[in-house]
């Protein structure tokens, strides 16, 4: 065992969607994948050593072989802030994780031993993030996050094998494909599954099926691209919040249910402010030989 390379990882989740973390610099040398240090803390970077960190998120996040989570986020701490870089559980690199940032910013706060009222920005490929700090409870941090104003949201009808399909498609940092109507088990496997890998979109979508049960109230289920089913997602929730209220009858400020918990979502004429919980798990020394 003496050539092994440890890795410290962080286990963190926000309602059941979990995630590994990790100082990005250690990661980039125990993929083999030499880091940059010239780059800011919020320079995007999408594809940069992107073959070996793939390898190495594919591995860490195998439940089976590997520690497991949804997606292992990447940390580089500096003076003006936390640049942030997101893989999938299946090794592609995404832009954005509401809830990858909120666990990235709960052990932020922990690190730095932060109180409620505190701020905090992340930079993400898709862009910087500002979260505040609501509450602490031991390992548990509860945030209200700006998570930018959606981009072009619109209804479309999309061919599913000579069946149209009725969805709203948006951005909220990463691609979106809301199905409003009955959010169940059947129709995410049968329907969200092909729609996140369907040829309208190109790189892949998120998608939601998303059931309005009262104006202020919409119950997802939800199929993550480079992932599958997950429990919970942040920029899910904020994509069916606005989807619904859009196209849907539901109003700007909802509480949007996934099978891990209640999310809120407010979508404002600037932006989308999303609240809710993250919680470190614990630490465990990967190694990778």
């Amino acid at each position: 065992m003496h050539d092994a390379t440890h890795l410290t990882l962080i286990k963190a989740h926000a309602y059941g969607n979990d995630f590994l973390l990790a100082d990005e610099r250690a990661a980039a040398t125990a993929a083999g994948a030499p880091h940059d240090p010239g780059l800011g803390p919020h320079t995007p970077h999408l594809g940069l050593h992107a073959s070996s960190l793939a390898d190495l998120a594919h591995r860490v996040c195998d439940r089976h072989r590997g520690v497991g989570a949804d997606g292992l986020m990447l940390l580089t701490e500096g003076e003006d802030g936390t640049r942030t870089r997101l893989f999938n559980a299946d090794g592609s690199e995404a832009e954005i994780s509401g809830n990858g940032l909120r666990c990235a910013a709960a052990w932020v706060a922990h690190r730095r031993n932060l109180d409620a009222g505190s701020a905090m920005t992340l930079g993400t490929v898709a862009g910087e993030r500002r979260f505040e700090l609501l509450e602490t409870a031991g390992y548990r941090f509860r945030f209200r996050a700006d998570m930018g104003a959606p981009e072009d949201v619109h209804v479309e009808r999309i061919d599913m094998d000579g069946t149209a399909v009725e969805a709203v498609v948006l951005r909220v940092g990463n691609p979106q494909c809301v199905v409003l109507g009955p959010a169940t088990a059947d129709r995410l496997h049968a329907l969200a599954a092909r729609l996140a890998v369907h040829p309208r979109f190109p790189e892949g979508t998120n998608v939601e099926l998303a059931e309005v049960e009262a104006p202020d109230r919409v119950r997802i289920l939800i199929w993550e691209r480079g992932v599958g089913p997950t429990e919970a997602s942040g920029t899910g929730a904020c994509a069916a919040g606005v989807a619904a209220a859009f196209a849907g009858g539901a109003g700007r400020r909802v509480e949007v249910d996934a099978p891990g918990g209640t999310q809120l979502v407010e979508w404002t004429p600037e932006t989308i402010w999303l609240s809710g919980w993250a919680e470190i798990v614990g630490t465990v020394q990967w190694w990778v030989t």
